[in-house]
């Protein structure tokens, strides 16, 4: 099999030799010289990502804005990514690197689906490749500014966890990223050991949706529209965007800050 080099300049495509190839599946799929450069700073960033397992399956909760600093300059990032039919993936921090990992992930399924031998990137797998994939980025000095949550349906059961960009990484039955981590996630614990019986989809988009809109009021970097991304045997179902409302009544009673 060959690779195919696409040029900017002439707009044609270009077969490069099989020779000195270490995985003769692998796709390579390249682009103009210097297209890519080192992230001193992340630039466009996005914010907090939840996560939540209930009895059948998993769900995830992201908002759509796009920040330069504290500006909300772009206001419709979708950013959960469907991997496939049983895996789905989200990111916080610098929205170039999440594009990039974006496209390393669809490189490999080219490249497994070119095996065509009957198997799909199941969620754990992935989960664990992120990891090798942040930590090596790390140890070049150049990584990737995201918090990566995977989550997925494998073998009958719901996963979900976090990989950061030094490639440490966790799983859990709920997760948070960025400011939710320190503000949504005690709600997502509270909200499971809370639950008088089988903790099920309804009762997660319930908590996802509050923690979101709670995100909004306390994080500055936090729009009040968001997707709810759900995983379960069925497949993945992605919503489309829903809106808080917003209550600041409560702003009247706040005095001595003036």
């Amino acid at each position: 099999m060959l690779h195919q080099e696409y040029s900017l300049e002439n707009f044609a495509f270009k077969h490069s030799s099989p020779q000195n190839r270490e995985d003769k599946n692998e796709v390579k799929i390249y682009k103009a010289p210097d297209i890519y450069k080192r992230t001193l700073s992340p630039n466009t960033t996005t914010a907090s990502v939840l996560g939540i397992k209930f009895n059948v399956g998993v769900a995830i909760a992201a908002d759509v804005g796009g920040y330069y600093g504290k500006l909300a300059r772009y206001k419709q990032l979708e950013r959960i990514y469907k991997v496939n039919d049983s895996t789905i993936m989200c990111t916080s921090g610098d929205y170039a690197d999440f594009q990039h990992i974006k496209d390393t992930v669809e490189q490999r399924i080219i490249s497994e689906n070119i095996l065509e031998d009957g198997f799909t990137l199941k969620a754990s797998s992935l989960y664990t490749w992120m990891t090798r994939l942040m930590y090596g980025r790390r140890s070049k000095f150049d990584p990737l500014w995201n918090n990566v949550v995977v989550a997925g349906f494998d073998e009958g059961a719901g996963f979900l966890g976090v990989v950061d960009l030094r490639g440490l990484a966790y799983e859990d039955n709920c997760v948070a990223t960025g400011l939710g981590s320190h503000i949504a996630l005690p709600a997502l614990r509270n909200a499971i050991a809370s639950s008088s019986g089988s903790f099920d989809k309804d009762m997660a988009h319930t908590v996802l949706s509050k923690c979101m809109e709670l995100l909004f009021y306390r994080d500055t970097c936090s729009l009040p529209k968001f997707q709810i991304a759900t995983v379960t045997d069925k497949g993945v179902e992605i919503s489309p965007i829903i809106e808080v409302s917003g209550n600041w009544d409560v702003a009247a009673m706040v005095h001595g800050f003036e």
